[in-house]
C-alpha cells in the first residue's frame, strides 16, 4: 500500500484530496503546513507528496526545494496542486522539483492518473 503526504492548508481540500486517494486503496498522511510537512519528512518517507503551493511559511515551492535537495528525500515524487494556474506558476514548480503540476479545480481522475503514473 502507498503512503501519500497531502500538504494542504485547506481543511476541506485536504479532506477531499485525502477521501478521493483513500478510496483508490492508498494510505494518507495529512499536513496542515510546510512546516508540519518538513517535521514528518525528517523521519518518514512517504511513497508521494501531493503539495499546494500557497500556504504559510515555507511556501510550496519552498517545501519542494527542500525535499528535492535532501539526498534522503529527493527522490520522493511530488505533485503540486494549487489555484495558481498560470503558465509561469507551473513553470517554477518544475523548476523547483515538482514532477507533476495540477491546477485547481481539477476533475478527480487528473489527480488519480497522475499519482498512478508516479508511483
Amino acid at each position: 500500500m502507498s503512503t501519500i503526504l497531502i500538504v494542504e492548508d485547506s481543511t476541506a481540500q485536504r479532506e477531499m484530496i485525502a477521501n478521493l486517494l483513500k478510496n483508490q486503496g492508498m494510505q494518507v498522511v495529512q499536513a496542515k503546513s510546510g512546516t508540519e510537512a518538513l517535521k514528518y519528512l525528517k523521519s518518514h518517507q512517504p511513497d508521494l507528496v501531493v503539495l499546494d503551493i500557497i500556504m504559510p511559511n515555507p511556501n510550496g515551492y519552498d517545501v519542494c526545494r527542500k525535499l528535492k535537495g535532501h539526498p534522503r528525500t529527493k527522490n520522493i515524487p511530488v505533485i503540486m496542486c494549487s489555484c495558481k494556474g498560470e503558465e509561469f506558476d507551473r513553470y517554477w514548480g518544475m523548476k523547483v522539483g515538482a514532477d507533476a503540476y495540477i491546477s485547481k479545480p481539477f476533475h478527480p481522475d487528473e489527480l488519480i492518473d497522475a499519482v498512478n503514473q508516479l508511483l
